[in-house]
């Protein structure tokens, strides 16, 4: 285990960044994400080849350029340049959760509108009927043990089962498994699980890293920075992790159904039959013992189970990956330049892309409820791109904006999201188990990745698929509960008018609380991990 190093300051920590080398990937923009200051002077070793875009003026797209409405806003323009480049429209083509265009940020933000003015409890009517239930019992033998549904992290989950030899796995993806290319950043301790698991080799783990950077900043407006080492300071390539996660899975006799929809499960007493749609084929079916489902906090399951409630927590974040940051060696977890305005702190983070030397990615993001009055994402898009420059110290005339990205994470309260049916159970995002602060993700998955795993395996060894038992795999979490607490400091009531940089003071004395107490206080707190021993110093 790597010991951070605490109350580092620029003279004190050699910034050093390594890139791999390999091809360039296309770049793509994605809803969603999560998880500057640099060093001048420092010798910075690169290790990879640099993307470039070439826009190629064509008369078929002069002529399109004209017929499109003239932008309305900063990030209207931005997206029409970036989706006019034939490298960015044609990189647009898949991996998870890929958005490209204009429309791809209205549609999110038609779904967060619906979210802050959903009517909730009976008002909302009945439920969808996703998941069905049936007293008449299948009477053939199951065509596999498990069915995951959900490939981009499912993968991962489905990888573990099958390579552990005692159940047959098959993913279910209504896309391609595929990762996008905008890094993943993690802390190498999280890598190292998906090794230590079987899931990948070493060397497999080594070649999706991209980029690795120390020191990284946390700071907040009014008080001193602190500077720690090893935490987020991996870059990590999605397509990589996901391809080699799903050529171990299908080596070791796992099933994969791309391009395969999820039209309904039905359980039955003694098994599961899951209904699949692929394009205008005919309706397969598919039964198993044990249904893991591995779509996230959008899952049509989830939306079932939680149907007329109103998530307690969203996290919305926005941000880019721009070229052209020449101060570009070290990152920041979570920093603020601006005191509370509109009911909203904001936060920010920074890292070194592997995409290229100048090449860095900035998220701002902040923690609010579903009130209708919070703002849309293109709204939040409109300050990023009037702070960051301030935040980075740049001009964004000087930056080449390589992808724009912007997402929305809720969160409940109640959560683990106990099971509601027999052989049926959430993993992952879709469980609730991801902490209101970080929001989940990759990072999220690899924390649980053993115990849920392990649980699955003894569950199906036991014939303990009843809700009741698979309850006990998502057990309630009492981390949980002290995370919620460490978002609602973070927060502020869209009615409330709190000093303008409580928020700040409150993390700023915390965070030098934190240092003085040292690495086993302040390491698990940024990795996002509540334990009783920090807390109770």
């Amino acid at each position: 285990m790597t010991t951070l190093k605490l109350s580092m300051t620029r003279s004190h920590v050699p910034a050093r960044v390594t890139r791999k080398a390999g091809p360039s990937a296309p770049l793509r923009t994605f809803q969603g994400c999560r998880h500057r200051a640099g060093m001048t002077g420092v010798p910075v070793r690169f290790k990879t080849t640099q993307t470039r875009f070439h826009v190629k003026q064509t008369a078929t797209n002069a002529a399109t350029a004209e017929e499109l409405p003239q932008p309305s806003s900063r990030t209207a323009r931005i997206l029409q340049e970036l989706e006019s480049r034939q490298e960015y429209g044609a990189a647009g083509a898949g991996g998870a959760g890929a958005g490209m265009t204009m429309r791809a940020l209205k549609g999110v933000d038609a779904s967060w509108s619906s979210m802050r003015n959903m009517k909730v409890g009976a008002a909302a009517g009945p439920a969808p009927q996703m998941v069905t239930t049936s007293d008449t019992k299948l009477d053939g033998p199951l065509d596999v043990d498990v069915i995951v549904c959900g490939g981009t992290l499912g993968i991962f989950v489905a990888t573990r089962l099958q390579m552990l030899g005692r159940a047959r796995v098959a993913v279910v993806e209504r896309g391609v498994v595929a990762g996008r290319s905008q890094d993943w950043n993690i802390s190498r301790k999280e890598l190292e699980e998906l090794v230590d698991l079987g899931v990948l080799s070493p060397d497999e783990a080594e070649e999706a890293v991209t980029i690795e950077f120390n020191p990284n900043r946390c700071g907040f407006k009014g008080g001193d920075d602190i500077w720690v080492t090893d935490v987020l300071n991996l870059g990590v390539s999605p397509s990589i992790l996901i391809e080699k996660a799903k050529n171990r899975f299908l080596s070791h006799g796992g099933v994969l159904l791309e391009q395969t929809g999820l039209a309904g499960i039905s359980v039955h007493p003694d098994g599961a039959e899951v209904t699949l749609q692929s394009g205008q084929q005919p309706a397969t079916r598919l039964t198993s013992g044990l249904v893991l489902d591995c779509m996230g906090f959008n899952s049509p399951v989830v939306k079932q189970m939680r149907w007329g409630q109103k998530p307690d927590g969203v996290c919305l974040t926005v941000g880019a990956c721009c070229r052209g940051f020449q101060d570009n060696s070290t990152s920041d977890v979570i920093y603020t330049t601006e005191s509370i305005a509109g009911q909203r702190q904001h936060f920010w983070e920074a890292f070194p892309a592997g995409s290229g030397p100048t090449d860095r990615t900035t998220y701002m993001f902040t923690y609010i409820d579903a009130h209708p009055d919070r703002p849309s994402l293109e709204e939040l898009l409109e300050e990023y791109w009037q702070l960051m420059p301030k935040y980075q110290g740049v001009e964004l005339d000087h930056l080449q904006v390589q992808r724009v990205v912007f997402g929305l994470f809720p969160t409940y309260r109640n959560s683990p999201l106990a099971p509601q049916f027999d052989r049926l159970l959430q993993v992952g995002d879709a469980s609730g188990i991801q902490s209101p602060l970080s929001f989940g993700g990759f990072g999220a998955l690899t924390r649980h990745l053993r115990r849920v795993t392990d649980g699955v395996t003894e569950a199906l060894e036991a014939e303990a698929l009843d809700k009741q038992s698979l309850a006990a795999i998502n057990a309630y979490s009492p981390g949980l509960s002290g995370a919620w607490l460490f978002q609602k400091a973070m927060s502020v009531d869209v009615n409330a008018d709190p000093n303008a940089n409580l928020i700040n003071d409150i993390l700023s004395t915390n965070f030098a609380t934190m240092e003085k107490l040292g690495n086993p206080v302040l390491k698990p707190f940024l990795q996002d991990v509540v334990q009783w021993g920090p807390l109770a110093q």
